[in-house]
């Protein structure tokens, strides 16, 4: 399977895996990192988040870590087909284990899009590589956590994407590991309907002081494509 990301990146995927999201878009979107900065991926599939990042900044260095054998050779034939094999190093591994394959301190910005549901939560996908992707079968979100803080920088930013259901998790998770909320936004389908996505940003030894965006809303009532939306999806093409 294949998908163009705004008009310039090809993103190669099997269709046993996890397929370029929304979710994805808006979270590469939402990061702030320095355009020469180092960043780290965790969990990054088959690339996507990671690429998206490459296309826009052109000296930023980019870091994946990723536990599905099919999934990261995925990410690095993606690399390569895309010129940013010298730019995005793909490493085979459990990000618990994160001691083990990082030094601490390694870098800049961290991003993620994680499993969003508890293995307790009713939640299951058959098919192994998406529940992995969409469960916490090889990570929690406290494990996010901890590897975010053990890979950054002080003042490094950890960027990543959830479900509002699990906000009261995600900041607890976060300050337990002196990642501090600074910047967060609510994701609707409408803007009348119910929030169904948070993007976090925190910050590693950061102050207390979260600034809360203006609400995403990714259609009109008619079902029409907001304009904000139209950028997010096409901002390489402007």
């Amino acid at each position: 399977m294949e998908e163009l990301l705004f008009g310039v990146i090809r993103m190669r995927y099997h269709e046993s895996q996890f397929r370029v999201s929304t979710d994805s878009v808006l979270a590469a979107d939402f990061a702030r990192v320095r355009g020469n900065g180092a960043v780290c991926d965790l969990g990054c599939g088959c690339g996507a988040i990671s690429l998206m990042l490459l296309g826009r900044y052109p000296a930023l260095r980019v870091t994946g870590i990723e536990i599905q054998p099919d999934a990261v050779a995925c990410a690095r034939q993606n690399a390569l087909d895309n010129g940013l094999d010298c730019r995005f190093h793909v490493i085979g591994g459990d990000l618990r284990e994160h001691r083990a394959l990082l030094s601490p301190g390694s870098f800049d910005a961290v991003v993620s899009n994680p499993p969003y549901y508890a293995v307790n939560s009713g939640y299951h996908a058959h098919a192994p590589a998406l529940a992995a992707a969409r469960t916490e079968l090889h990570c929690t979100l406290d494990d996010i956590c901890a590897c975010a803080a053990w890979l950054l920088k002080t003042s490094g930013s950890f960027t990543l994407v959830h479900k509002p259901e699990r906000l009261a998790d995600l900041i607890c998770s976060l300050r337990a590991h002196a990642l501090e909320p600074k910047r967060i936004r609510f994701v609707r389908h409408t803007g009348a309907a119910p929030v169904s996505l948070v993007l976090l940003e925190s910050r590693k030894g950061g102050k207390p002081g979260l600034c809360y965006e203006p609400d995403l809303a990714l259609f009109t009532p008619d079902g029409v494509e907001t304009a904000e939306y139209q950028r997010i999806y096409h901002r390489q093409e402007a």
